[in-house]
């Protein structure tokens, strides 16, 4: 059972940033693909960004491109998510997730293509 940990979700004002991490003790981290996904009060579970597991490509939903930016760093197994220019509409749950299945490109939104999840941590951008 891989362990996915969330945290740096804060109260921001906004225009402001937050930089989230996902960290996890396992090694499986270093092989996969990983993604975050954010979900609003009353609303659906959605796509927000993913990473190859070698962190050499990047997807995003088009609601945070050139707004948010996902990194990764193998050697202290954790994921992370800058996020910058924050609009009221980015207050949500933010979750992150390994990948375990699917290759092509269109295998990183789906959230059935993710089998472990983080428990979340909360953003919210006062506006």
């Amino acid at each position: 059972q891989v362990q996915l940990v969330e945290s740096g979700g804060a109260l921001v004002q906004t225009g402001g940033s937050l930089r989230l991490s996902c960290g996890t003790s396992e090694r499986a981290f270093r092989s996969h693909d990983m993604g975050w996904f954010r979900q609003a009060p009353d609303k659906e579970r959605v796509f927000v960004a993913a990473i190859s597991w070698i962190g050499n490509t990047r997807y995003y939903a088009d609601s945070v491109k050139g707004r948010f930016t996902i990194s990764r760093d193998n050697a202290k197994n954790t994921l992370y998510l800058q996020m910058n220019s924050l609009k009221p509409e980015d207050t949500a749950t933010y979750y992150c997730a390994l990948k375990t299945s699917g290759r092509e490109p269109d295998s990183y939104s789906p959230l059935n293509n993710y089998g472990y999840w983080g428990r979340g941590t909360q953003v919210t951008v006062s506006s």
